[in-house]
């Protein structure tokens, strides 16, 4: 399944806030669909899938490359949701959203595919890039993208720098100081739920 383009109220009504996919709110509150309001008790499979959908929206990543995540987070010794979590938040999309320099991880991914961003002194383009603890991030070197940048720190903060990211708004640059903690993941999720949907499929 490709990655979703389509509306993304919709989503945010069946799975809840999702900082990643739209910083907007809607103004129905049930579920959607014909039997959104008269929906019933969902079963332990729905549950479990639901949360993997959260991941999958709000990153806005492929059913492949999650289930590669997923993969590369059971062969690091750890508790493998939260080495998930780890890994998809030291993506360079969504640093650069959790900086503020982008209003969602979508957003972030096109500032960073059309190279107005640099690591450690080089454009990179990619948006799977995984940062580093020491990486340096900064704004390229150009009017176009320090104004583009400079307009999305102007909006209201949709949520705070994690304290995994040290960021200088004036300079435009910020260093990775080390991996992410769980307590500032702003996701709304049960990550053992994930692994346990995919534990036949892997």
């Amino acid at each position: 399944m490709s990655r979703y383009t389509g509306a993304k109220l919709r989503v945010t009504r069946r799975l809840g806030n999702l900082p990643g996919l739209t910083s907007k709110k809607s103004k129905l509150t049930q579920r959607p669909g014909q039997h959104g309001a008269t929906q019933k008790k969902l079963t332990q499979y729905a549950i479990r899938l639901e949360e993997k959908q959260k991941l999958r929206f709000n990153y806005g990543l492929s059913e492949k490359q999650l289930m590669n995540y997923i993969r590369q987070a059971k062969k690091i010794k750890g508790a493998t949701g939260n080495i998930l979590l780890q890994l998809l938040e030291m993506r360079l999309d969504n640093v650069i959203f959790r900086l503020g320099m982008a209003p969602t991880i979508t957003a972030a991914r096109q500032i960073v595919s059309h190279k107005h961003i640099t690591v450690n002194g080089g454009i990179v383009s990619i948006p799977s890039y995984q940062c580093k603890p020491g990486d340096s991030i900064s704004v390229k070197e150009s009017e176009t993208s320090k104004k583009l940048v400079t307009t999305n720190l102007e909006q209201p903060a949709l949520s705070n720098v994690p304290q995994n990211l040290d960021f200088d708004k004036k300079a435009l640059t910020a260093k990775v100081l080390g991996i992410i903690d769980r307590e500032w993941i702003a996701l709304k999720i049960n990550e053992l739920f994930v692994i346990e949907f995919y534990s036949r499929k892997i």
